[in-house]
């Protein structure tokens, strides 16, 4: 193989690589706007006796770490 097919063949592989590194943007726009636009329902109440914030955050403090 020649230096000149070699350095084609680089070239071609970043090409390819760029084309898809592009096709890959392209999708995650539109599956962004396609979460966007979708409707979701409200979230369920809740239930009596919780308190007000049971998240993992909420548990933790600036001493914890």
């Amino acid at each position: 193989m020649s230096s000149v097919e070699t350095l084609v063949l680089i070239a071609v592989i970043i090409l390819m690589i760029g084309v898809g590194m592009r096709w890959i943007h392209l999708l995650n726009a539109q599956h962004d706007a396609r979460i966007t636009a979708y409707r979701f329902s409200d979230p369920l109440p809740r239930p009596p006796g919780l308190p007000d914030d049971t998240g993992r955050r909420a548990h933790h403090t600036d001493a914890d770490r």
